[in-house]
Order: structure tokens, then C-alpha cells, then sequence
């Protein structure tokens, strides 16, 4: 998936189309400017990331053009898998193939390091608008607890996955040393039947990468349970290497899978990390790789505002203390925009101590800021854990979860099997 992210301030945006502050209200579609009002205002409340369709072509174009020629409205590449693209090629010694609907816009500001094959090209880009908030930041009667971001697109062709058959055709020719697929999640926008034809289909196409090859699947934010188990349970799971989610992703999966901690209806402050590792390890026992079960999953990568975990099936993956470490520092400098992690920008927001699990008996662990990655073991998993040093002013949210795991994956290694 790939597009052009308009990234500005929500609360502007809202008041430069006319819209007048009022309760919020969740909707898992928006299909008027009101739902989009509603939507905002209730994320905002809660300072919680989120990203839904906008069904309403014409109107969904009308504010496009509103907040990409709004005064201090910036335009970056977007769509996770070039933003992870653009990410690794920042590193000389990549090449990186991307496929997905590349407009003019967007092939202007990507890197000269990402190949994009002719197949990919399209006449006009997809807009997708990132309404920022800060922490504090008011409208009318809600007030942000934390800074964050509401994401909104009317994107037909990364819906629908347009671009797959072309990506893994392009893969021969291309040989590449590690396959990282994204954009499930835009296909919520689709009829169901369409759907579940289309993620058929997909599945045949991820099927024909070679077996040597890592493939690594980064989520999105979700709204429909079933999807997300189809997606899981008989589908995609299975044939993936690795996967990437954050916080709400991984609540969400444990929900639509009745698995542990599911009757959990949010996460109050900062995830607990017993909570989020028995989802963790319960995803890598049900659905991962052992030997009874034909699944390919060994690995998951897992980040939040506070802390990142990675858990790999021992024999699997090696330098995990340095790719845990590396994906945290891609989050302190990214957010921040700066080179190196400057003390002074930064804060720990990680509890100090913690318990590795809410069901079983734990072990209890207290940080030491001289070794910050912290390493337990459960059953044959193995789990790394490193506090983030976060951002007091950010520059720039979106796109770290990208910048995350496509650090952690440069820094992974893969043993032969």
C-alpha cells in the first residue's frame, strides 16, 4: 500500500470546513463530514490512534483539496509499506522494490533507492488526511490527554489490493533478501464478499513467494472482528514470518479471537506488560510455528508509546537484543526529527518495574538503565523488552510504527532452516 499522507492539525482542518465542536461518537465508517466530526472528537478524547474509510467519494475529495492547500498542511510519502520502503532505504546498500498505486505526487518524494515498476504507476495519487492533535489541545469540550493522530482516506485501489499480483510477479526478477507485505486492514472499505474473494486471492499470491524468503506483516488499525480472525485463524497468519502491530492492534486480535485478557474493552495509560505478553505468547503458541503445527510465524514485533517488545520461536531469529534496541532509537529520533536521541527531548514513560505475565506465575523485573533491554523466556519463546525513550515535543507521529519495525527487521537476523 502506498499514498500521499496530507498531514495537518485536525482541530484546523474541522474549523476551515465549518464544523462546529460536539460530543464524540464512534463510527467504524465514516459516511458524512458529520461521522467524521463525531469520529475525531471521540479519539481525540481519549488521545487514541485511529484510521477509518470515508465512503463519500465527491465529498471525501472536497476535503482533500481543503487540507492539502491549507497554509502549513505538509505532504510525505505514506501507506505503510512505503513509508517501511522509505525507511529502509535510507540505509545505501538497499535496494527496495515497492508496489503499490504510485501517483506522480508520491514518486516525487520517494527515494531514489525504491524501484517502483512501471505496473505500479497511476495517473493520480491517493490522499490520505492524518488530522494531528497535541497533548492538552482542546475543541470546544474534549481535551487531548496525550498527542496522537486520526487517519481518514477514501482509497479505492489500496483497498482492494490492487497491486499484489504485480508485487509478487516482480519478485523473480527482483530476488529479494526479505518480502514485507502491509495494507490488509485498507481493505475494511469492500463489501464483504469482495473481501473475503480478494484475501482468497492474496493468499495465493503470498503463497508463491519463495519458502527461503522472510515475509514480514505489518498491521493496521481494525474495526471488524471477523476479518481480523479470518485473517488470523485460516489465512495469513500462517504463511508470514513475522508480524508488526502496536497496542491497539494487538487488543483488537485478542478480542476478535476470544484469546486471553479479551474482555479487556481498552487500555487505561500504559499498556501492562504481563497483559500484553500473554497475548503475545498466546499468538505465537496458537498460531505460530511448532512442531505440530504448518505455520511459518516465529516472530512478532511489538511497539508502544512507552516500550517495544520482540518475541521470536528460539532457533528461528538471532540478534534480537540489538533489533529491539534499534527500532526504539528509530522511535525517539523519528518523532523528535533529530539524528541521534537528544537527552533533552526525551522522557521514559516505561514502568520501571514489571510483572512478565498476568495468568501465569511471573517473574517480577526491575529496569537497569546500564542493560535497558531486558530479556525472559517462556515454553520456547523468547521475549526482549527495552523502555522508548519518547518524545516530549513530536515533530512527527506518523509513520513510526513503519520506521519501528523496519528497523527492528534490518537489525534481525534469520537463520537458515
Amino acid at each position: 500500500n502506498a499514498c500521499v499522507d496530507v498531514v495537518l492539525s485536525g482541530v484546523k482542518l474541522l474549523e476551515a470546513l465549518g464544523l462546529e465542536p460536539g460530543d464524540g461518537k464512534n463510527h467504524a465508517v465514516l459516511n458524512s463530514r458529520q461521522d467524521l466530526k463525531e469520529a475525531f472528537a471521540h479519539f481525540m478524547e481519549k488521545g487514541a490512534a485511529a484510521e477509518r474509510f470515508f465512503s463519500d467519494a465527491e465529498s471525501f475529495h472536497h476535503i482533500a483539496r481543503t487540507a492539502s492547500e491549507y497554509p502549513g498542511a505538509q505532504l510525505y510519502v505514506g501507506g505503510n509499506a512505503a513509508l517501511i520502503g522509505q525507511k529502509l532505504a535510507t540505509n545505501p546498500d538497499l535496494k527496495i522494490l515497492l508496489c503499490g498505486p504510485v501517483g506522480p505526487k508520491l514518486h516525487e518524494l520517494l527515494d531514489d533507492n525504491v524501484v517502483v515498476p512501471p505496473e505500479s504507476m497511476q495517473e493520480r495519487d491517493e490522499f490520505h488526511l492524518i488530522l494531528e492533535y497535541q497533548a492538552g489541545e482542546e475543541w470546544g469540550q474534549v481535551r487531548a490527554p496525550n498527542a496522537n493522530r486520526f487517519i481518514f482516506s477514501h482509497d479505492l485501489s489500496n483497498g482492494a489490493l490492487n497491486m499484489l499480483e504485480v508485487f509478487v510477479s516482480s519478485l523473480d526478477e527482483f530476488q529479494p533478501d526479505l518480502v514485507v507485505l502491509s495494507g490488509l486492514h485498507m481493505m475494511e472499505g469492500q463489501s464483504k464478499e469482495m473481501r473475503q474473494r480478494r484475501l482468497m486471492e492474496a493468499v495465493a499470491s503470498i503463497s508463491d513467494i519463495p519458502t527461503d524468503v522472510p515475509v514480514h506483516l505489518e498491521l493496521a488499525s481494525m474495526t471488524d472482528q471477523d476479518f481480523m480472525s479470518n485473517i488470523m485463524h485460516q489465512q495469513v497468519f500462517p504463511l508470514v514470518n513475522s508480524i508488526g502491530l502496536n497496542e491497539q492492534e494487538l487488543l483488537f486480535l485478542t478480542q476478535s479471537a476470544s484469546g486471553p485478557h479479551a474482555s479487556l474493552a481498552s487500555w487505561s495509560g500504559v499498556p501492562d506488560v504481563g497483559v500484553v505478553s500473554d497475548i503475545l505468547f498466546w499468538i505465537l503458541k496458537e498460531h505460530g510455528k511448532t512442531a505440530e503445527r504448518a505455520s511459518d510465524l516465529t516472530r512478532i514485533h511489538f511497539h508502544t508509546l512507552a516500550y517495544h517488545i520482540l518475541v521470536t520461536v528460539d532457533g528461528y531469529w538471532g540478534n534480537q537484543v540489538a533489533a529491539v534496541a534499534a527500532g526504539a532509537r528509530a522511535a525517539g529520533t523519528q518523532a523528535c526529527a533529530t539524528k541521534t536521541i537528544d537527552t533533552g527531548k526525551v522522557f521514559l514513560k516505561a514502568p520501571l518495574e514489571f510483572v512478565t505475565s498476568q495468568i501465569e506465575a511471573p517473574s517480577k523485573i526491575s529496569l537497569n538503565p546500564d542493560e535497558p533491554v531486558v530479556h525472559w523466556h517462556r515454553e520456547g519463546i523468547s521475549f526482549h523488552f527495552t523502555p522508548v525513550l519518547v518524545c516530549k515535543d513530536p515533530v512527527r507521529t506518523v509513520g513510526l510504527g513503519d520506521a519501528i519495525s523496519a528497523e527492528g527487521l534490518l537489525y534481525s537476523e534469520v537463520y537458515p532452516q
